[in-house]
């Protein structure tokens, strides 16, 4: 690959989210709603695709959960499946949903379907409280710590040196700009401003490819490279390619919720052009 820059997703490509975004969404839905669900469940979102802002997965769920009490006739694994046949993400859910149950029963699912208290009680998880009154510019319920403490570090020094002094370098994320900020100061990569781009910057979102070309226009190169770890990440590069004239490489890492041959084969299918370990692997696979 004749490549200028390189662009990273933060979550499961930077830090491990695992015991942090994941963990709110299963424990938000257990708060609000008394109902278990696993870490496989979310993946089948993630997959399904249009997920990559976290309230809006913790919603679609919710939104299940809601109909299912009232009689829907439809497994999650029939929902996730509606979902990604039919453009993914949280539109995709609701028609699905709307479907599956009478007029009236809808309406009373949607009215008790609260998003602005998903996001409440997820923020308050996520960030602890501390955090929550810095950033969120409320009050908590609860003195908690914040699972955003739980997130280990995927990149060390030595790969992010590797790579910002070979190439122009920025930043891809679903993340809103507070809670990025936190995560790279931590990983330790100092870069501008124009070249992070997060939830507060565009509202689309991944795989939608605005961003990603964005980017690209800032670096004024021909072939940019962009690494996640989801299936959305390497649609993005490959919408990216279709909608511009300079050529993008989406990269997959099985350090997110895919992982082994079956996450292998299913980044491969969405049409990345290698898939990697760690991000750790990818100073010496662009040489």
């Amino acid at each position: 690959m004749n490549v200028g820059a390189v662009v990273l997703d933060v979550d499961g490509v930077l830090v491990d989210v695992e015991n942090s975004y994941r963990r709110a969404i299963i424990e938000t839905i257990d708060t609000l709603y008394d109902a278990d669900i696993d870490r496989e469940t979310i993946q089948r979102f993630k997959d399904a695709g249009g997920f990559n802002n976290d309230w809006e997965l913790t919603d679609a769920i919710a939104l299940f959960v809601l109909a299912d009490r009232e009689g829907a006739e439809l497994t999650m694994e029939e929902y996730t499946d509606t979902i990604a046949g039919t453009g993914g993400g949280l539109s995709a859910a609701t028609a699905a949903v709307g479907e599956s149950l009478t007029p009236a029963v809808r309406e009373l699912v949607l009215a008790n379907w609260d998003t602005d208290r998903h996001r409440e009680v997820f923020q308050q998880l996520y960030l602890g409280a501390e955090l929550y009154r810095e950033i969120e510019g409320k009050e908590p319920t609860d003195e908690t710590a914040g699972y955003i403490h739980d997130e280990p570090l995927l990149v060390d020094p030595a790969t992010l040196s590797a790579l910002t002094d070979r190439f122009e370098v920025g930043v891809l994320t679903g993340r809103p700009a507070a809670e990025a900020e936190i995560a790279l100061e931590r990983v330790g990569l100092d870069l501008p401003d124009e070249r992070i781009v997060t939830m507060d910057d565009w509202d689309e979102g991944k795989p939608d490819p605005t961003a990603l070309i964005g980017l690209a226009d800032e670096f004024g190169v021909e072939s940019t490279v962009f690494v996640g770890d989801t299936l959305d990440d390497v649609r993005t590069a490959v919408n990216a390619e279709e909608a511009d004239d300079r050529t993008y490489h989406g990269i997959g890492v099985l350090t997110g919720g895919l992982s082994g041959e079956t996450g292998r084969t299913k980044f491969e299918r969405a049409g990345a052009k290698a898939v990697l370990d760690s991000v750790t692997e990818l100073p010496a696979f662009l040489e």
